[in-house]
């Protein structure tokens, strides 16, 4: 057990850097962008906002799995594919990046799943 938690200890220091990430960007958001946006900018940046730090928190439990490596490689990856391009498609107003999103939706499905196993 003592050789998989070193395994997936990066992981722990991934979600502290990715906790501070989704707090920043939604102050930011907050306090600057949010008063320009539309609903449907609003409702995209939240819904990425939720999704950041729900799957931040799961990355604290990736040393605890029995493929940490496995995990917590598909949630990083979900994460940076879904809530980055939300993130960039709410604050630029593209909506040509936020076609990546669904792919960003199945590996954090798949790294969520992947606990399991």
């Amino acid at each position: 057990m003592a050789a998989l938690v070193q395994a997936g200890n990066i992981f722990v220091r991934i979600a502290g850097v990715s906790g501070c990430i989704a707090l920043i960007l939604g102050t930011v958001w907050h306090h600057g962008m949010k008063k320009n946006a539309n609903d449907r900018e609003i409702g995209v940046f939240e819904n990425a906002k939720s999704l950041h730090m729900f799957s931040t928190a799961g990355l604290l439990a990736v040393p605890l799995t029995r493929h940490p490596t496995l995990v917590g490689s598909l949630l990083c990856a979900g994460m940076i594919l879904f809530c980055g391009t939300c993130y960039i498609g709410a604050m630029t107003g593209n909506t040509w990046i936020t076609k990546v999103a669904p792919y960003g939706g199945m590996l954090m499905m798949a790294g969520w799943l992947a606990m399991a196993f």
